[in-house]
Protein backbone atom coordinates (compact mmCIF):
# COMPACT_ATOMS: atom_id res chain seq x y z
CA UNK A 1 0.00 0.00 0.00
CA UNK A 2 2.87 2.39 0.72
CA UNK A 3 4.23 1.92 -2.80
CA UNK A 4 0.81 2.53 -4.33
CA UNK A 5 0.45 5.64 -2.18
CA UNK A 6 3.81 6.91 -3.42
CA UNK A 7 2.67 6.57 -7.03
CA UNK A 8 -0.53 8.50 -6.32
CA UNK A 9 1.32 11.19 -4.36
CA UNK A 10 3.63 11.80 -7.31
CA UNK A 11 0.67 11.82 -9.70
CA UNK A 12 -1.10 14.33 -7.43
CA UNK A 13 1.99 16.56 -7.46
CA UNK A 14 2.16 16.46 -11.26
CA UNK A 15 -1.56 17.12 -11.65
CA UNK A 16 -1.42 20.06 -9.21
CA UNK A 17 1.47 21.67 -11.09
CA UNK A 18 -0.24 21.06 -14.45
CA UNK A 19 -3.41 22.65 -13.08
CA UNK A 20 -1.51 25.75 -11.99
CA UNK A 21 -0.06 26.03 -15.50
CA UNK A 22 -3.56 25.86 -17.03
CA UNK A 23 -4.90 28.36 -14.50
CA UNK A 24 -2.08 30.77 -15.31
CA UNK A 25 -2.74 30.35 -19.05
CA UNK A 26 -6.35 31.29 -18.29
CA UNK A 27 -5.02 34.49 -16.64
CA UNK A 28 -5.47 33.51 -13.01
CA UNK A 29 -2.80 34.99 -10.75
CA UNK A 30 -1.14 32.17 -8.86
CA UNK A 31 2.25 33.53 -7.99
CA UNK A 32 5.05 31.66 -6.29
CA UNK A 33 4.74 31.95 -2.55
CA UNK A 34 1.75 31.35 -0.34
CA UNK A 35 -0.87 31.29 -3.14
CA UNK A 36 1.11 28.67 -5.07
CA UNK A 37 1.76 26.65 -1.90
CA UNK A 38 -1.89 26.77 -0.81
CA UNK A 39 -3.12 25.84 -4.29
CA UNK A 40 -0.79 22.81 -4.46
CA UNK A 41 -1.84 21.70 -0.97
CA UNK A 42 -5.57 21.99 -1.69
CA UNK A 43 -5.25 20.26 -5.05
CA UNK A 44 -3.24 17.34 -3.69
CA UNK A 45 -5.55 16.91 -0.72
CA UNK A 46 -8.59 16.88 -3.03
CA UNK A 47 -6.96 14.06 -4.99
CA UNK A 48 -5.98 12.20 -1.81
CA UNK A 49 -9.56 12.35 -0.54
CA UNK A 50 -10.85 11.21 -3.93
CA UNK A 51 -8.32 8.35 -3.89
CA UNK A 52 -9.59 7.38 -0.44
CA UNK A 53 -13.12 7.13 -1.84
CA UNK A 54 -11.90 4.88 -4.64
CA UNK A 55 -9.99 2.81 -2.09
CA UNK A 56 -13.22 2.49 -0.08
CA UNK A 57 -14.96 0.79 -2.99
CA UNK A 58 -11.93 -1.27 -4.13
CA UNK A 59 -10.09 -2.37 -0.98
CA UNK A 60 -10.86 -3.93 2.35
CA UNK A 61 -11.00 -1.68 5.43
CA UNK A 62 -7.46 -2.44 6.63
CA UNK A 63 -5.90 -1.95 3.20
CA UNK A 64 -7.85 1.26 2.68
CA UNK A 65 -6.70 2.64 6.01
CA UNK A 66 -3.09 1.69 5.28
CA UNK A 67 -3.28 3.19 1.78
CA UNK A 68 -4.91 6.47 2.83
CA UNK A 69 -2.59 6.98 5.79
CA UNK A 70 0.45 6.36 3.59
CA UNK A 71 -0.97 8.65 0.91
CA UNK A 72 -1.49 11.55 3.32
CA UNK A 73 2.05 11.07 4.64
CA UNK A 74 3.55 10.85 1.13
CA UNK A 75 1.74 13.99 -0.01
CA UNK A 76 2.91 15.86 3.08
CA UNK A 77 6.47 14.63 2.46
CA UNK A 78 6.35 15.69 -1.22
CA UNK A 79 5.26 19.17 -0.27
CA UNK A 80 7.88 19.32 2.49
CA UNK A 81 10.58 18.18 0.05
CA UNK A 82 9.62 21.01 -2.30
CA UNK A 83 9.06 23.69 0.34
CA UNK A 84 11.98 25.76 -0.96
CA UNK A 85 10.25 25.96 -4.35
CA UNK A 86 6.92 26.83 -2.78
CA UNK A 87 7.80 29.12 0.11
CA UNK A 88 10.78 31.09 1.33
CA UNK A 89 12.34 30.65 4.77
CA UNK A 90 10.08 27.95 6.14
CA UNK A 91 11.25 25.92 9.09
CA UNK A 92 11.80 22.22 8.34
CA UNK A 93 8.73 20.14 9.16
CA UNK A 94 6.32 23.08 9.14
CA UNK A 95 4.92 22.34 5.67
CA UNK A 96 4.48 18.67 6.45
CA UNK A 97 2.54 19.44 9.65
CA UNK A 98 0.42 22.00 7.81
CA UNK A 99 -0.52 19.51 5.08
CA UNK A 100 -1.45 16.75 7.54
CA UNK A 101 -3.57 19.18 9.59
CA UNK A 102 -5.24 20.44 6.41
CA UNK A 103 -5.84 16.87 5.21
CA UNK A 104 -7.65 16.05 8.46
CA UNK A 105 -9.74 19.25 8.34
CA UNK A 106 -10.67 18.80 4.70
CA UNK A 107 -11.52 15.14 5.26
CA UNK A 108 -14.30 16.26 7.57
CA UNK A 109 -15.55 18.86 5.09
CA UNK A 110 -15.58 16.50 2.11
CA UNK A 111 -17.22 13.72 4.16
CA UNK A 112 -20.66 15.22 3.58
CA UNK A 113 -20.38 14.75 -0.17
CA UNK A 114 -20.68 11.71 -2.40
CA UNK A 115 -18.27 9.89 -4.64
CA UNK A 116 -19.59 7.10 -6.84
CA UNK A 117 -18.26 5.04 -9.72
CA UNK A 118 -19.06 8.08 -11.86
CA UNK A 119 -16.71 10.20 -9.73
CA UNK A 120 -17.22 13.03 -7.27
CA UNK A 121 -20.69 14.48 -6.99
CA UNK A 122 -21.46 18.17 -7.39
CA UNK A 123 -20.98 18.84 -3.66
CA UNK A 124 -17.55 17.16 -3.59
CA UNK A 125 -16.37 19.23 -6.58
CA UNK A 126 -17.98 22.39 -5.17
CA UNK A 127 -16.20 21.86 -1.85
CA UNK A 128 -12.90 21.61 -3.76
CA UNK A 129 -13.67 24.77 -5.72
CA UNK A 130 -14.54 26.63 -2.52
CA UNK A 131 -11.25 25.55 -0.92
CA UNK A 132 -9.27 26.77 -3.93
CA UNK A 133 -11.33 29.93 -4.15
CA UNK A 134 -10.10 30.90 -0.67
CA UNK A 135 -6.44 30.87 -1.74
CA UNK A 136 -6.78 32.89 -4.94
CA UNK A 137 -6.56 36.68 -5.23
CA UNK A 138 -9.88 38.48 -4.87
CA UNK A 139 -10.10 39.30 -8.61
CA UNK A 140 -9.95 35.58 -9.54
CA UNK A 141 -12.30 34.12 -6.96
CA UNK A 142 -15.60 34.49 -8.78
CA UNK A 143 -14.46 32.84 -12.03
CA UNK A 144 -12.32 30.16 -10.43
CA UNK A 145 -15.30 28.06 -9.36
CA UNK A 146 -16.33 27.33 -12.94
CA UNK A 147 -12.76 26.62 -14.05
CA UNK A 148 -12.14 24.26 -11.15
CA UNK A 149 -15.46 22.40 -11.33
CA UNK A 150 -15.67 22.11 -15.11
CA UNK A 151 -12.04 21.71 -16.18
CA UNK A 152 -9.54 21.15 -13.39
CA UNK A 153 -11.34 18.56 -11.26
CA UNK A 154 -12.71 16.37 -14.10
CA UNK A 155 -9.30 16.13 -15.78
CA UNK A 156 -7.55 15.30 -12.53
CA UNK A 157 -10.18 12.73 -11.52
CA UNK A 158 -9.92 10.95 -14.89
CA UNK A 159 -6.15 10.61 -14.47
CA UNK A 160 -6.52 9.52 -10.84
CA UNK A 161 -9.21 6.91 -11.56
CA UNK A 162 -7.23 5.47 -14.48
CA UNK A 163 -4.05 5.20 -12.42
CA UNK A 164 -5.82 3.69 -9.41
CA UNK A 165 -7.57 1.11 -11.61
CA UNK A 166 -4.17 0.01 -12.89
CA UNK A 167 -2.68 -0.09 -9.40
CA UNK A 168 -5.57 -1.81 -7.64
CA UNK A 169 -6.27 -4.26 -10.49
CA UNK A 170 -3.02 -4.70 -12.44
CA UNK A 171 -4.18 -7.89 -14.15
CA UNK A 172 -7.55 -6.57 -15.31
CA UNK A 173 -7.93 -6.16 -19.06
CA UNK A 174 -7.64 -2.55 -20.16
CA UNK A 175 -10.56 -0.94 -21.94
CA UNK A 176 -9.56 0.38 -25.31
CA UNK A 177 -11.28 3.18 -27.04
CA UNK A 178 -12.80 2.19 -30.28
CA UNK A 179 -11.55 4.38 -33.06
CA UNK A 180 -13.76 5.24 -35.96
CA UNK A 181 -12.70 4.30 -39.44
CA UNK A 182 -12.82 7.07 -42.04
CA UNK A 183 -15.98 5.50 -43.44
CA UNK A 184 -17.75 5.85 -40.06
CA UNK A 185 -16.89 9.54 -39.63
Amino acid sequence: MAELASVIAMLAWKLAIDSIKRMRQADYDIDLGSAYFDYVCEFMIFLALAADRVAYRELGPEQRSEFTTALAQRIAAAIEDNRDMLLVDVAPGRCQRHVLDLFNRRGTEYADHGYTEAGPDFGFRRCFAACLQEVLPEKDRLWAVDQVMEIESPEAIRALEKTLAGLFHPDAPRKRRRTQSPAES
